[in-house]
């Protein structure tokens, strides 16, 4: 395989900082206004510029940008796969601009394709309830926490039941979904292969146990080979099993986390169906469950009667979680894209998944210590600092994998290059991550050196992000 070309895939080594509209040139304009004079000003300045000006400006920042339109975006357990366009195309007919306060009457086909989303997640998750309720994997898992608590609580546990348990390389939203629902977190260390050490399991669960938290495959990528023995043990204590869908891709169409004996799942669908991811925008986080929860899920709820679609409120709901139904037009590209890959065609991206991410491991010289993995895998950086190789990457024009996490695996690279990327592409990707192998510390420790934004302070950022131009005054 050939090594990368850097002077081929690199970005453009004179990135510069493209200036504010309002830096470029500005105009004094009197303004008119029949307002009160104290609401008001007498004059406002604007960006003055030409078309040819404007439309730069904005495909120079484009081109500053990176996502999933643009390259490879191999972040591990995050899915960031590329989004096909005619869901967009869909959720852009004025048909699906429904407005959420008509009556059922008048909206029996939005109410149809939300029931039909309904029964294909159940199916494909192997659940007998389903709400689309949740606007988003986190609160998927918020709402599955409820549901939880209101199961043991009509059993008269409720108090008692005050503990979950989680896999010290769960998802850090398990942890704080469940603390939010206001559990105390049994962590669970994982077995020396990297799966669930069941001696550990059996340690853990007990008569305060009210579930156990759990990715299969989990976060390196492994799938819990013991997974019925599991469901056992966690049954057998009286507690329940949840699902953590954010893997699902890697069984999509080829196993059910009903049948494995989970009780409680969320779909991430912008992970495992297509729809966008980031950003901050609209999401969903659909949440499946077996009959002894369906009468506890979100109200309203869709049902099919004689005369046609209505929604119903179950026996014991814990309310609603989110206004009106969802994030309606999320659920519209979820929907036509289960709708056009089919059966065969899930089962098949679940196929490309693996495949991908298993020929992506064998060209990388890094180190994978874990494995026969599934859609996604964590190298280690070795003697490198996982941070400074991606951040090296990003000289190399392709996104970095996830990294320092899971914590079991040092200096951990978790990459998942998704079932939608070429060879040619993983390739590539390969031969980046390769350069970057052979070179000196001194080097990756400078880098990124061909981006816009070169090092910035990752924990200022993160706790004290400026989302706003005007924050740079301050």
């Amino acid at each position: 395989m050939e090594r990368y070309d850097q002077a081929r895939f690199s970005q453009a080594d004179d990135a510069e900082y493209e200036p504010l509209l309002s830096e470029k040139s500005t105009e004094e304009v009197e303004v008119e206004s029949s307002l009160p004079d104290d609401l008001t000003r007498d004059s406002l300045e604007l960006p003055d510029l030409s078309e040819p000006e404007l439309v730069r400006h904005y495909v120079r920042l484009s081109q500053q940008n990176y996502g999933v339109d643009t390259g490879p975006y191999p972040l591990g357990s995050c899915t960031m796969k590329y989004n096909p366009k005619f869901t967009e195309d869909l959720a852009a007919r004025p048909e699906a601009a429904v407005h959420p306060d008509r009556s059922e009457e008048s909206v029996q086909g939005t109410l149809g394709l939300l029931h039909g989303l309904q029964e294909q997640l159940k199916k494909i998750g192997g659940m007998d309830a389903v709400t689309l309720q949740p606007p988003a994997g986190a609160a998927g898992e918020f709402a599955g926490i409820l549901l939880a608590k209101a199961y043991h609580e009509s059993r008269g546990e409720g108090a008692q039941r005050d503990e979950i348990v989680i896999p010290d390389s769960a998802h850090g939203t398990n942890f704080a979904s469940a603390a939010l629902g206001g559990y105390d977190v049994v962590e669970l260390p994982s077995a020396d292969d990297g799966r669930v050490d069941l001696d550990a399991l059996e340690a853990a669960v007990g008569e305060n146990t009210a579930a156990l938290m759990l990715t299969n495959p989990n976060t390196l990528g492994l799938f819990e080979r013991d997974i019925e023995e599991i469901a056992d043990v966690v049954h057998d204590a009286g507690g329940l099993l949840y699902y953590d869908g954010a893997n699902l891709n890697a069984l999509l169409g080829r196993a059910r986390p009903g049948d494995m004996g989970f009780d409680i799942m969320h779909f991430n669908v912008h992970k495992t169906f297509a729809t966008p991811h980031g950003g901050g925008g609209p999401g969903a986080g659909p949440v499946g469950v077996t009959d002894d929860l369906a009468e506890f899920l979100p109200n309203p709820q869709v049902r099919e009667t004689d005369a046609g679609f209505e929604f119903f409120e179950p026996d014991s709901s814990i309310g609603k979680v989110h206004g009106f139904y969802g994030n309606w037009l999320v659920l519209v590209k979820a929907y036509a894209y289960i709708a056009r890959l089919g059966d065969d065609g899930l089962g098949d991206a679940a196929a490309k998944a693996v495949l991908n991410a298993n020929y992506l491991a064998e060209q990388v010289e890094y180190d994978v210590p874990f494995e026969p993995f599934h859609h996604e895998f964590v190298a280690s950086a070795g003697d490198q600092d996982a941070a400074d190789v991606a951040k090296r990457m990003l000289d190399y024009a392709v996104h970095p994998p996830t990294t320092k996490w899971p914590e079991i695996v040092s200096e951990a690279l978790m990459t998942e290059p998704t079932e939608v990327e070429s060879k040619r592409t993983l390739d590539q990707l390969a031969a980046a991550f390769n350069a970057v192998a052979d070179e000196s510390t001194e080097t990756i420790e400078s880098a990124p050196e061909r981006t816009t934004a070169r090092r910035i302070d990752q924990t200022e950022a993160a706790r004290n992000p400026r989302l706003s131009w005007h924050a740079l005054d301050n």
